[in-house]
């Protein structure tokens, strides 16, 4: 009887220390897929991460004697426990990390690599790839900047073409990763290699400048020992998708049902103070360019874009009425939004949605702008508890530094972040969800 009753218990017990530490791990990265992570530095991260998590153990453990009026040996036990963990953990990872190794040295699961541009930059980093079969890299072609260099050869990879085919090569050699070595004075040509080479899933490694190196402009990832600046193509695992398209669904249906007074005092207002609909619908563009109608409280006169046409709305705009300047201040003109993410056309934390009208004008203006279509937009965001109104290009541009860093950056734990301090500026009315 008594083995039945402790089964249940035992398994419960198991299934949350095996939920504990896979929270610990993810929110470290121990899950992320690391380009040319050395053993010694998954160690690093693996002690720093079972530290932390048998540091917040031990306090439990603490608190839990202390209440009962107790003195037992547990947390004595937890220090084996974790020199355990980090024996038998440790291990598991540096085998399969060496049993990758040498299947890739084998040629399985190598990828096709391209380097742009034809320099002593370019040199460097096809002889570190070519020394190091443990990348998992085959460098297949050259791209030059320009006419000039299309034919050469170095250590029997040829320049095939210039950066103005380089979608055409890329197809053509089944290109997976894309490494730009171009020189200081090439900038602006980067920007525009980047934004053609962003497609595809392809990834696009940069060799950064020293001076951005030293300087702690560039933030990098080492190559055996040479620093690059990584545009990731899989901005978040597959498995981190679906927990925040969970974490959308629960926290959404929440807002909806604890704030069904609010939405209904809200309806009455707006309907008392002025004519026209309660809520306002409005195209927005969404993942990948997909055009959806985002919903907000009306917090404008109906008629506002009547005669102006599609303008960005300014902190002091006269079209708000009392009650939308007062939902707005408060954020309660957002709430309707939780159906959108419901649906799926938005999430809870990322890029704010923009209109299809000021996408394509200002994907002319601004390199990368619309890199912003390939996450799912969101309700609020990093740009959103960092900056302010969008009145002209230049807020527009500043935002975008923003909206990049959180894509590039994008994991559960920066969305919690971002939820926390978005908390904070809806309290003290900073910020802007436009």
């Amino acid at each position: 009887m008594f083995v039945l009753l402790t089964e249940p218990v035992l398994l419960f017990s198991l299934t949350a220390v095996y939920a504990y530490w896979l929270l610990i791990f993810t929110f470290v990265g121990m899950y992320r897929a690391w380009f040319a992570s050395s053993r010694f530095d998954e160690m690093t991260t693996l002690f720093k991460a079972t530290f932390v998590g048998i540091f917040l153990l031990f306090f439990l453990i603490l608190y839990d004697d202390a209440s009962h009026n107790v003195v037992s040996s547990s947390r004595f036990l937890i220090i084996i426990y974790w020199v355990l963990l980090l024996t038998f953990v440790g291990t598991g990872r540096i085998l399969l990390r060496s049993i990758q190794r040498r299947l890739l040295i084998n040629g399985f699961g190598r990828k096709n690599a391209l380097i742009v541009g034809y320099n002593k930059k370019a040199f460097e980093m096809h002889n570190t790839i070519d020394t190091h079969k443990a990348l998992g890299l085959d460098v297949i072609a050259f791209v030059g900047v320009s006419d000039e260099n299309v034919g050469k050869i170095h250590n029997n990879v040829k320049v095939v073409d210039t950066i103005k085919n380089i979608k055409t090569v890329i197809e053509k050699y089944n290109i997976s990763e894309i490494i730009l070595a171009l020189e200081k004075h090439e900038g602006d040509i980067m920007l525009d290699v980047v934004a053609a080479c962003d497609f595809n899933n392809v990834s696009i490694k940069i060799m950064p400048d020293l001076y951005e190196i030293i300087s702690g402009q560039a933030r990098t990832s080492q190559l055996y020992g040479a620093p690059l600046i990584n545009i990731s193509s899989e901005l978040m695992p597959e498995w981190e998708k679906k927990i925040k398209r969970l974490m959308d669904i629960v926290i959404s249906i929440l807002i909806l049902i604890f704030s069904l007074p609010i939405i209904i005092i809200t309806s009455v207002a707006i309907k008392l103070e002025s004519a026209g609909p309660i809520f306002y619908r409005q195209e927005r563009s969404g993942l990948n360019g997909k055009v959806f109608r985002m919903i907000k409280f009306r917090s404008m006169r109906s008629d506002a874009e009547k005669l102006s046409g599609p303008v960005w709305s300014t902190k002091d705009d006269p079209r708000i009425t009392k009650i939308g300047r007062f939902i707005r201040k408060v954020r309660i003109d957002e709430i309707p939004q939780m159906i959108n993410v419901l649906s799926g056309a938005m999430s809870l934390v990322g890029p704010r949605p923009e209109r299809p009208f000021f996408v394509e004008k200002l994907s002319q203006e601004i390199p990368f702008y619309k890199r912003r279509l390939k996450v799912r937009p969101g309700v609020t965001g990093w740009a959103q508890v960092k900056h302010k109104y969008d009145e002209n290009v230049e807020d527009v541009k500043e935002k975008l530094r923003y909206d990049l860093f959180y894509i590039e950056n994008m994991s559960l734990s920066n969305d919690l972040k971002i939820l926390f301090r978005t908390v904070f500026v809806v309290i003290f009315g900073q910020g802007h969800f436009n």
